[in-house]
């Protein structure tokens, strides 16, 4: 069985996509990371996530990044990552890699923005979990805050929507819910609400 969930930053889609992952006894694969982690390599490298180039090729060096990293988590590789994210050259070299992961033997749980309608199109159950900005704003502003990131509410709000748009309004495989995909707003749900609301719609099917 290949589980597709899409969504937003912040809108507990890797959490949800973990938890999934565990319940049905399936690999997990956080795509975000492997576009953090050519973000990383450009930073760590000095260069310009926005460099065409320079991201490609990073891209196909993906592979000398840990994907467990600390630094992925870091706000500054999150930017970078959502800039190489647009770059479809990039998007490429990291498309074969994830759709052979998404066809192991037992099947896979894969999230990001694009799964449903690029990577895996053809997935046996997907879902969009999305929740309003200001919640996904207040969630992120609390993580950084626990991490002791001096920031603000509102300017952790400001990067969301700047993530946002570019995320829905790049070229390449925008953000966007697929046509059959189960539509999860965990705006009002907790965690365990949210897994509950997942499991039914993975059950039916």
């Amino acid at each position: 069985m290949i589980i597709a969930v899409d969504g937003p930053v912040a809108a507990g889609k890797g959490t949800l996509a973990r938890r999934i992952a565990d319940i049905y006894k399936l690999d997990y694969l956080d795509t975000g990371a492997l576009y953090r982690a050519v973000g990383l390599k450009l930073l760590r490298n000095g260069q310009d996530p926005a460099d065409t180039t320079a991201a490609v090729t990073a891209a196909r060096h993906v592979g000398e990044i840990a994907l467990d990293d600390p630094a992925l988590r870091d706000e500054k590789t999150g930017e970078a990552a959502s800039v190489v994210a647009a770059n479809e050259g990039v998007r490429d070299e990291l498309l074969q890699y994830q759709r052979n992961f998404a066809k192991r033997e037992k099947g896979a749980v894969l999230d990001g923005r694009d799964i449903g309608t690029i990577v895996c199109p053809d997935a046996d159950v997907k879902l969009f979990v999305t929740a309003s900005a200001e919640i996904r704003a207040r969630r992120r502003y609390d993580e950084l805050a626990a991490k002791g990131v001096d920031t603000s509410f509102e300017a952790v709000l400001e990067d969301l929507q700047a993530r946002d748009a570019r995320d829905t309004g790049r070229d390449a495989a925008p953000l966007k819910k697929a046509d059959d995909a189960h539509l999860l707003d965990t705006s009002k749900l907790d965690i365990e609400a949210a897994v509950n609301a997942a499991c039914k719609i993975i059950d039916a099917a």
